[in-house]
């Protein structure tokens, strides 16, 4: 029986690499019978607004429960960076997470919450969640 190598594939974990980067990454899931909840959080995430560009700044919150694969969070970091100087509306923006994620994790259940601040009086807070077809996420409170 052969062991898994966690880190075979990963090629930005551990090099000096700090720009922006659309390249997610991932690793095995360890654990792939035992579902389990993975939650990530970017307290500094910005894109700006595609009309005026104008910066708008929120914290992304990323929840999922893995399947195969879980993201290497280097690998997020970068690709999340890499929104800074996009034009995005919130809610695409916030989606266009969740749907890259989606694609490289094949997860069982991912939801992605993007809390943006206050700009023209209004903040917008955008909720987006995919579910395996079978699947019925329990999630802890």
């Amino acid at each position: 029986m052969s062991e898994i190598n966690p880190t075979e594939g990963l090629t930005l974990l551990g090099q000096e690499q700090n720009q922006p980067n659309k390249q997610l990454e991932a690793f095995p899931n360890m654990n792939p019978g035992r579902p389990y909840t993975v939650t990530l959080v970017c307290p500094e995430f910005t894109c700006v607004c595609p009309m005026t560009g104008q910066p708008d700044f929120a914290t992304i919150t990323i929840r999922y429960i893995p399947d195969q694969k879980i993201v290497e969070s280097k690998s997020l970091k970068l690709y999340l960076w890499s929104f800074r100087n996009e034009g995005h509306f919130h809610e695409h923006v916030t989606n266009i997470i969740l749907d890259d994620l989606v694609t490289l994790l094949e997860p069982n259940y991912c939801h992605v919450n993007g809390a943006f601040s206050v700009r023209g009086g209004i903040s917008i807070i955008v909720d987006a969640d995919y579910t395996k077809p079978g699947f019925t996420p329990k999630l802890p409170s």
